[in-house]
């Protein structure tokens, strides 16, 4: 049996490798698309394909995996983001180009059951920490995908960064497939039908569970609109291209897996989750809000750096809590709920603000993902009035 720490960090390497191939592309999908004509919707199509699959995965894979396991759920869906990374290398239309962005977020579904996985193998009081594991595997992968992707953009277009990709998720599926064994026990597996609405009816009904959903929702709904309107409008008002903002999102990944892979359990143990929720909502809304503002490209980096900090506590933050409030045997299917929440925030929000920079330009856009996030940090506040129980739990 392999040891916990080495189940640990091939679930690291899963989502690292999620987040490497899905950064890989970040710095280059925007001026592909624009090789097929495609503007600010054309590329937020893009972007909510991803998360529209990643929506349809979660619900069908965090279940799946309550029923089967959470092992060869783990597999396959790597292999299916290997199949869409090639896709994307020899896209010859912007139409390949989505059914590419299709299989990668559906295998990007796969985040629920890695963390799942994490929550079978640590205890309670562990939760938050493992999780906050997961968010360093997020952080890292910004900090390595969008490098490599910005040079291999540059110097040798989208095939080179879609091979790549391509072959982190050999790598992945090959220390699974050797390292990983099965985490949920026979006795705890459950069968339910795959499709139906009851986990995320009742987390967004049952008061105690409503707040965090909410703010599993609107967060990458808002979120949206930074990844949408920041590449065109460096672009535009910079010269941005594929290396520039390669780089630009690998700060954002180093200070994310500084924050989630070190700082993180530190001041969590001192404030606790819901502190972390809100203060690191109103963190997110401003960084978003003062960009169009910005008149050197300079503090785009500033701005970036209180985001990716603020983002790095919500995260595992929201995560753990809800983890928390699952039952032992629904941990799976209600994670995989709250994320697909965040992927249908992730599908609409890209085509909403496409569209507003398409029709009122980079600042509306810009403004208008702010206000969004605000909203996110009112529905956080409904956590104050069960904070004893959910810290409890």
């Amino acid at each position: 049996m392999p040891s916990s720490r080495a189940r640990l960090g091939v679930i690291f390497l899963t989502v690292f490798i999620d987040l490497a191939g899905f950064g890989l592309v970040i710095p280059i999908l925007p001026y592909y698309a624009e090789r097929f004509g495609a503007g600010g919707l054309g590329f937020g199509a893009l972007v909510g394909m991803f998360s529209g699959m990643q929506f349809v995965a979660t619900v069908l894979l965090g279940r799946l995996s309550d029923r089967v396991g959470r092992r060869p759920i783990l597999l396959a869906s790597i292999v299916v983001g290997c199949i869409g990374y090639v896709l994307f290398a020899f896209a010859g239309s912007y139409a390949w180009l989505l059914v590419a962005r299709a299989l990668a977020g559906f295998a990007g579904g796969n985040i629920s059951v890695a963390q799942a996985y994490i929550a079978d193998v640590t205890s309670p009081a562990e939760r938050a920490r493992g999780m906050g594991l997961i968010g360093a595997a997020f952080g890292l992968g910004f900090v390595v995908g969008p490098a490599i992707g910005g040079v291999a953009g540059h110097y040798g277009g989208p095939p080179a960064a879609g091979l790549v990709a391509a072959g982190l998720c050999l790598v992945n599926f090959i220390s699974a497939w050797f390292i990983l064994p099965e985490s949920l026990a026979v006795e705890h597996r459950a069968r339910r039908p795959l499709v139906d609405a009851e986990h995320l009816v009742r987390g967004l009904t049952d008061r105690l569970m409503r707040p965090a959903f909410l703010v599993f929702w609107i967060v990458p709904f808002a979120f949206s609109g930074y990844i949408v309107t920041l590449p065109l409008y460096a672009e535009r008002a910079f010269g941005w291209q594929e290396r520039e903002l390669g780089w630009f999102f690998t700060t954002v990944g180093v200070v994310s897996a500084v924050v989630q892979g070190w700082a993180f359990g530190k001041i969590q143990r001192r404030t606790g989750d819901r502190a972390l929720i809100v203060w690191g909502l109103v963190g997110m809304a401003a960084a978003i809000g003062v960009i169009p503002f910005a008149r050197v490209a300079g503090w785009l980096y500033v701005w970036a750096a209180l985001l990716a900090f603020s983002n790095s506590v919500v995260a595992p933050a929201i995560t753990g809590l809800v983890s928390r409030l699952a039952g032992l045997t629904e941990q799976g299917a209600m994670l995989g709920a709250a994320q697909a929440l965040s992927a249908l925030g992730r599908l609409s929000g890209p085509l909403l603000f496409g569209t507003i920079y398409d029709r009122w330009g980079p600042r509306a856009a810009l403004i208008g993902s702010a206000a969004i996030m605000m909203g996110g940090w009112l529905a956080s506040l409904g956590i104050a009035a069960d904070r004893r129980r959910v810290e409890a739990a």
